[in-house]
């Protein structure tokens, strides 16, 4: 990830860390998750001594970009028609990202499983297990029920300029936890204890198709199963199972039913 690279250095010292947390954005040729691609992707990686180091790079898609999404990051087929593919940059970027925990803004949901589709589709396999998952978007949520706009000006008392570029919002989202740890004394400077503030509830996967009930039993959260528990689905209708493998839904959803699948089968 050298050339055409942006370079940018923050000279902030407070998260505490055990080990690099990175924050990251997409810019992407849409919302689904499966079917859509990266455009532009930018990070900030910021170390337990606290220097960081921040990088953009916009991609080649391999597939014509929406007009609806260029109205939003205002990034044309023309401007990534030179750009590399994600493939050519993934073994590169799967080493930065070794390691470290994630931070973003609504990326369990959104950023962290299209990343990982897209390093499915280069061969590669980024690890979930181990991995601490900071959602900024969560925290907000929480605590104000804003947008990344509204949060920006909110915790840091600033406009936020190029809204939907990427280095733009992941440099936001970074300021934004920040502030949220300055304002709110409660909240632990500990990504653990972050990461487990900012989940969607009690979800088993990124997505939170399967989330943990009251007594931490995996059941479904979607669709005509919606509260019943997985295995026991899968028990009775293991085509449900078949279904969603080969359905629209993200890897790290279809990694984590299949775990659960095989306990089931298992327990026969």
């Amino acid at each position: 990830m050298s050339p055409g690279v942006l370079e940018h250095k923050i000279d902030i010292v407070k998260l505490n860390l055990k080990r690099p947390l990175i924050f990251f954005d997409l810019e992407t040729t849409g919302t689904n998750i499966t079917r859509d691609r990266i455009v532009e992707l930018s990070y900030i990686k910021v170390y337990p001594d606290g220097h960081t180091e921040s990088k953009t790079r916009r991609l080649n898609p391999g597939m014509p970009i929406p007009p609806g999404a260029t109205a939003v990051h205002h990034i044309t087929d023309e401007m990534v028609k030179d750009e590399p593919s994600f493939r050519q940059i993934s073994k590169a970027l799967l080493e930065i990202f070794e390691g470290c925990d994630i931070a973003g803004y609504n990326s369990n949901k959104f950023d962290v499983p299209l990343l990982i589709e897209e390093f499915g589709r280069a061969g590669l396999n980024f690890e979930v297990a181990g991995r601490k998952f900071i959602d900024v978007q969560n925290i907000f949520h929480k605590m104000e029920q804003r947008t990344l706009v509204a949060a920006y000006k909110f915790y840091c008392g600033r406009d936020l300029a190029d809204a939907h570029s990427a280095l733009a919002d992941t440099q936001a989202t970074y300021e934004v936890l920040l502030g949220q740890l300055d304002r709110y004394p409660d909240l632990e400077n500990d990504v653990e204890k972050l990461a487990e503030f900012s989940r969607s509830g009690k979800s088993v996967d990124l997505s939170a198709r399967i989330v943990l009930d009251d007594n931490d039993v995996p059941v479904f959260n979607f669709g005509k199963h919606k509260g019943k528990p997985v295995k026991e689905v899968f028990r009775k209708e293991p085509s449900f199972y078949t279904w969603m493998m080969q359905g629209d839904f993200a890897k790290n959803t279809k990694d984590v039913i299949s775990v659960l699948y095989a306990e089931c089968r298992n327990q026969k």
